[in-house]
């Protein structure tokens, strides 16, 4: 198992700055300024580092979208996204809680590559602890003349900020997350123009997840090419996964891309005793989950897709037999029902519409046409909505429904028998619509 980013988690004081430098922490800062800019993106491109955050899209490419600073002066910045609301997901709170210099140091590299003089870190609202760890080495960082002004010694000069979240998972998107730093509405934005066009405040805006700029100190100093050897020709270096669920040793794992599925689940100790693995979700709860069919399926960002899901951020929940995909399926659109901003009316709609037919099939009054309800419903939220959210929730949902199209069926049939002559399944989750009227699903 090849180390990057976790390869000194071990090391108990690895938050403070002595021990972190001590372990070669900031050398690649060091490395970096010596570099022109145009150097340092070029070793990004040979890394085929993308983002760790979800989308996959190559760094490099993200950083050449920024229009030239000689056509469009003023400032611009970066953003380190640590708003990590998905379910499944917890190692960037890992991460920034055990190496928080490590972020600090690749936040500052990026500023440096990209002509930034202020970064940030946009931290989840429930992460105290991390935010007190992650203030205090930036307090460490700044004595130490590692943030400020000529940093180093020399002409580059930079500060760093830290912003809460506000406890809502639509923050951990690009564009949302910049309105919540504003002052707004965690809104998404409707693209073009995206964020490396007119991001905060209107300026040339950088967001990366923080796993993503904790990989430039080690490209910087090892090269690309030797980062891009790491992985699979198009993904390069290595994947953090928090894996949890049905295993025996859940936690924070780290495996170049392209390692498969199944050694993943082994190295956290496999299936629970017992039992045998019925699902895998790959990368949290907002991607459609695998079968024991695909635990040979190597993990990198192409490779997935291709198989119909996402390698998201690396959320990897894991399911044995005894799990209900039904009711996991209402689980994560009740979450998405929840989270959803209310901007796009598909979305914030046919969630709730959704999550209604769902807990019917739960409580034993389904119907025969609530399956195919669903899909028709998940179609009319998919490809209508501003940001992913509602796409997940038809995505998700279609996805449950085919993988485990007997549970549904079964379910729906049940709750068919089930009712009494005349009732109509289904009374309880009536509603009131928003002109009075009444609204039934």
């Amino acid at each position: 198992m090849t180390k990057i980013i976790t390869k000194h988690f071990d090391e108990p004081k690895l938050h403070e700055l002595a021990v972190y430098r001590r372990l070669g922490g900031y050398e690649g800062l060091k490395k970096a300024l010596a570099m022109t800019p145009a150097d340092i993106a070029a070793e990004v491109k040979k890394s085929n580092l993308r983002g760790l955050g979800g989308a996959g899209f190559p760094a490099a490419m993200k950083w050449g979208t920024l229009p030239p600073l000689d056509k469009v002066p003023g400032p611009r910045y970066v953003v380190g996204n640590c708003d990590e609301s998905e379910p499944g997901c917890f190692r960037d709170r890992v991460h920034v809680e055990r190496a928080p210099h490590q972020l600090i140091e690749g936040l500052l590299i990026a500023c440096y590559a990209v002509g930034a003089k202020e970064g940030f870190v946009f931290i989840r609202g429930e992460y105290g602890r991390q935010h007190r760890v992650l203030a205090a080495a930036v307090k460490e960082a700044e004595a130490a003349g590692l943030i400020g002004d000529k940093i180093l010694g020399t002409p580059f000069s930079c500060r760093i900020m830290l912003m809460r979240g506000g406890g809502t998972y639509i923050s951990g998107l690009d564009t949302a997350l910049l309105e919540s730093m504003e002052g707004k509405k965690s809104w998404p934005r409707q693209p073009p123009p995206f964020p490396t066009n007119f991001g905060l405040m209107g300026f040339p805006t950088v967001v990366h997840n923080v796993a993503t700029l904790a990989m430039l100190p080690h490209i910087v100093v090892n090269g690309g090419e030797w980062f891009a050897k790491l992985g699979t020709a198009k993904s390069g270096g290595t994947m953090l996964y928090s894996v949890s669920g049905h295993v025996e040793k859940p936690g924070v794992y780290e495996f170049p891309m392209g390692t498969t599925l199944r050694a993943l689940i082994e190295a956290a100790g496999g299936v629970r005793k017992g039992h045998a693995l019925k699902a895998v979700i790959p990368g949290g709860t907002s991607t459609p989950p695998l079968g024991p069919e695909h635990l040979d399926l190597a993990l990198d960002f192409d490779t997935v897709r291709a198989q119909g899901s996402f390698l998201g951020a690396g959320g990897v929940i894991v399911l044995d037999d005894t799990a209900d995909m039904v009711e996991a399926c209402r689980d994560i659109i009740s979450f998405l029902t929840h989270e959803s901003c209310g901007q796009c009316t598909p979305c914030r709609e046919g969630s709730v519409w959704t999550k209604r037919i769902l807990e019917r099939l739960l409580s034993g009054l389904g119907r025969p046409e609530d399956p195919a309800n669903l899909e028709r419903i998940a179609d009319n939220v998919t490809g209508k909505t501003i940001c992913a959210l509602g796409d997940t929730v038809g995505i998700v949902l279609k996805a449950y429904i085919k993988k485990f199209p007997e549970e549904f069926k079964r379910r729906a049939v049940a709750g068919a028998r089930s009712s009494p002559e005349g009732e109509r399944p289904g009374r309880l989750q009536e509603g009131r619509g928003p002109a009075g009227t009444e609204a039934r699903v």
